[in-house]
């Protein structure tokens, strides 16, 4: 290329044009030391960049970033004109590129990454591409009151909910993207549901009128009269927090998202086992576990009563139950009816009381001709003997 006196001049007036802080300048890296690098910045300045003004690293070596030659472009923080030095910050120009970054992501609702590097007032502070980002606790997916502080040095997804360009201020959210995603893993979950599939569920929460049941990321309710077949007041008296169960979907609402979970089984109904095992007729011990005026009621079999009327507790005439019967007594009980539909039995300690005096009664009458038929045994025997003997003077007196 000719030289020309424009150009010659153009060229001189750049060499000799003076730094100034605020500036972005670029130069040419000529020098490496452990902590800092020095750049040609034309004939009339050095630039010196020490390293805590490249990189956020503090094990990383500046000989294994640079090398004499090449191309940095820098931020002028402090320019000192009788030595000819400027101080300057790569750091700087590379948040002020990379907060384009964070302006696009936030335009196009991007997810950004970066880490957690502390708990402040009110959230967290994250660096996400060389920029500082607060995230607010109430967006950090932390519990109200939870610790924080479990999140410091991990790396977290986020989105910008609030972007400020003027005054480089950046409002993040990892809870949102949680949030999706959540919903993203439930709406799978929730194709697959049918009625009457069985989970193995994790009780979650009690409340007065039942369980809510997680079934693998959703949550089914199992109401108090699904959770046993007596009736109870509070789910606490047959699930715990944490509790792993056997359910079955009754009922689904696809629009509503609501999941009515089934818990009882014949497996588990105690009624159905005691049908399965006894009948009218039986006579099985039974504990007394209330007593009412109008009679007794019984514990059979586990969770199955009972009830033995006032006229059944004895042969005997009965003024009041608590006379003869006590609560936790064991006693023996005859099966007299069983409503299956109901779920109610008749008990009765009379019919025993009856069918014992019936069996002594029945005893003794065999007892009595057993006694009748062997005295009338022993007298036939002693006739025979004496015929026996008065034989053979019968015979000589003919």
């Amino acid at each position: 290329m000719e030289m020309t006196e424009n150009n010659f001049v153009t060229m001189l007036e750049e060499s000799i044009k003076p730094l100034h802080t605020g500036e972005t300048v670029t130069g040419i890296v000529y020098a490496i030391t452990d902590n800092e690098i020095y750049l040609d910045l034309g004939a009339k300045f050095t630039g010196v960049i020490v390293k805590e003004q490249i990189t956020e690293d503090a094990s990383a070596k500046l000989q294994d970033m640079f090398k004499v030659g090449d191309e940095v472009t820098a931020f002028v923080i402090r320019v000192e004109d009788g030595k000819g030095m400027a101080t300057l910050s790569k750091t700087r120009v590379d948040r002020d590129r990379s907060w384009i970054v964070l302006k696009e992501a936030f335009e196009k609702g991007e997810n950004l990454e970066g880490v957690v590097n502390a708990v402040v007032k009110g959230g967290v502070v994250m660096t996400v591409a060389g920029n500082r980002v607060f995230v607010p606790a109430s967006q950090t997916g932390i519990a109200k009151d939870g610790d924080m502080s479990v999140l410091v040095g991990t790396t977290q997804r986020v989105r910008l909910i609030e972007f400020d360009e003027g005054k480089k201020k950046a409002l993040g959210s990892i809870k949102v993207i949680l949030n999706e995603e959540k919903k993203a893993a439930e709406e799978a979950i929730w194709a697959t549901l049918e009625v009457g599939a069985h989970y193995n569920g994790i009780v979650k929460n009690l409340a007065p009128y039942g369980a809510f049941v997680d079934i693998g990321g959703v949550d089914g309710m199992v109401h108090n009269s699904e959770l046993s077949w007596k009736r109870i007041k509070h789910p606490s008296a047959v699930l715990s927090v944490g509790q792993e169960i056997d359910v079955f979907i009754k009922e689904l609402d696809l629009e509503k998202k609501r999941i009515s979970l089934g818990y009882k089984t014949q497996e588990n109904d105690t009624w159905f086992q005691f049908t399965q095992k006894f009948a009218v007729g039986d006579i099985v011990p039974a504990k007394i576990v209330s007593l009412m005026p109008f009679g007794a009621f019984a514990e059979v079999y586990e969770d199955v009563d009972g009830l033995i009327h006032i006229s059944r507790i004895s042969t005997e005439r009965v003024n009041s139950p608590a006379d003869v019967l006590s609560i936790g007594q064991i006693v023996n009980v005859k099966i007299t009816e069983i409503d299956d539909e109901n779920r109610k039995l008749a008990l009765s300690i009379r019919a025993i009381e009856e069918a014992e005096k019936k069996a002594a009664e029945a005893e003794a009458r065999a007892a009595e001709k057993a006694a009748r038929d062997a005295e009338r045994a022993e007298e036939e025997k002693r006739l025979a003997e004496e015929r026996a003997d008065m034989a053979p003077y019968i015979v000589g007196s003919i």
